[in-house]
């Protein structure tokens, strides 16, 4: 089985998503942004990326690996 890419070196790479921020964050661009891939190989991870760096990497997460991230903060 092939193992699934851990990040991305540019989030422009991830064509037709749509970049989501937390209804909390304010206007200054200091948070960070999920997006779920829709189609191809990373169908179903979500990907993360700094606000501040749009263009720049974002990291992968499986459902379940980022459900146990959220828990964790909690």
């Amino acid at each position: 089985m092939t193992a699934l890419p851990r990040h991305v070196p540019s989030s422009t790479d991830l064509n037709g998503v749509r970049w989501l921020r937390s209804s909390y964050s304010t206007g200054a661009n200091n948070c960070v942004e999920t997006a779920r891939p829709r189609s191809g190989p990373l169908t179903g991870l979500l990907a993360v990326r700094d606000s501040k760096d749009q263009a720049g990497p974002a990291l992968l997460f499986s459902p379940e690996s980022w459900a146990g991230f959220l828990t964790t903060l909690r």
